[in-house]
């Protein structure tokens, strides 16, 4: 690559569980020769996705080029976290062609877009396109973003109802940066879910984008690399709640990190997160589980009540360590509630 052309950088964003991480694997399996680096955001202090992906580290992506920043928002620890992690992407001996971000599933993408301005950087990088990923089966079942005509009549209904909730605006910020949306899950969502989902989104967004349906990652490349969309001069077409403000919060959101006892049967477990997911409105929990008997470790992901596990390698040199992360609105994470959620005291399930 010529040292005056910029490296071009992807943002992959979307809510909690819509499947970035999945999506990333598939490009890094199928990277056509390229040389990537990707930088993972994670909401608490677990990096779990960021674990998963140096899993699938090989020759187009060495391990030393898949970088974590847990444990707060990227585009809220700009100057702090990504722009030292930038430069030092840039500066070594073999510069990747082209870099991927994953964001956290509650990360404002706008925010970080302005980021691409800061001087250390902006002559060497530029945004080739900003994929936001969707759920269609969820966005196909009125989750996260509801039309126009749908909140009018809530707020008829409901005086109690005059605002969007937070989720909905996250969910509004991403797909309004969005040069292409990923309707994922599209095998569960069905022909109609994915035409309902379509029509919800094309209702809140202010210009036409493609959207393509996706089942576990699989997409061309080709597809979304390569753009070529500049996305940092173009803050002006990518709406956003937050406009105008200085900074955002996310005190709408928390997350707890708990140790969980050996688990010695994963159903029990599973209808434990389920549970929560109904009973405490829990939206997304993800983690490594020690299951008794079983030598290698059980990887958990779940996406409110939908669960998927799976043994995915050996326990590591630190030893065998349950640890989950559970997120959810700010009133509705209570770390004591939540143990007990698992039947549990410290004690074992």
């Amino acid at each position: 690559m010529n040292s005056l052309a910029k490296v071009p950088v992807t943002v992959v964003t979307g809510f909690l569980g819509s499947g970035k991480t999945t999506l990333i694997q598939h490009l890094l399996a199928n990277a056509n020769g390229k040389k990537l680096a990707v930088l993972v955001n994670e909401f608490g202090s677990v990096g779990v996705d960021g674990d998963i992906l140096k899993s699938c580290a090989d020759a187009s992506c060495p391990e030393e080029n898949i970088i974590e920043l847990a444990n707060g928002c990227i585009c809220c620890t700009v100057a702090d976290d990504f722009i030292p992690t930038m430069e030092q992407l840039l500066a070594r001996p073999v510069r990747p062609d082209h870099i991927l971000i994953e964001t956290s599933g509650l990360a404002l993408p706008k925010p970080l877009l302005k980021a691409f301005d800061w001087p250390q950087i902006r002559s060497r990088i530029t945004v080739d396109g900003v994929i936001a990923l969707a759920d269609a089966e969820a966005v196909a079942a009125g989750r996260f973003a509801p039309s126009p005509d749908a909140v009018e009549a809530q707020r008829a209904a409901d005086a109690n109802l005059d605002h969007e909730t937070p989720l909905s605006e996250v969910f509004e910020d991403q797909i309004a940066c969005a040069d292409i949306v990923l309707l994922t899950k599209a095998d569960l969502a069905g022909a109609a879910g994915l035409e309902a989902a379509k029509a919800a989104i094309t209702a809140e967004m202010s210009r036409s984008v493609p959207m393509l349906a996706v089942t576990n990652g699989a997409i061309d490349a080709r597809l979304i690399l390569g753009l070529g969309a500049a996305a940092e001069n173009d803050l002006a077409a990518r709406p956003s709640h937050h406009d105008g403000e200085e900074e955002h919060e996310h005190d709408d959101f928390a997350s707890v990190v708990i140790d969980l006892p050996e688990v010695a049967d994963i159903d029990v477990l599973v209808a434990s997160v389920q549970r929560l997911a109904r009973e405490q409105n829990v939206l997304r929990a993800k983690g490594y589980i020690a299951v008794a008997g079983k030598p290698m470790r059980l990887l958990l992901q779940a996406v409110g009540e939908r669960v998927r596990h799976q043994f995915d390698k050996p326990w590591g040199a630190g030893g065998r360590q349950s640890k989950l992360v559970v997120i959810g609105e700010h009133g509705d994470i209570d770390e004591a509630a939540i143990k007990a959620g698992f039947g549990f005291s410290g004690s074992g399930i």
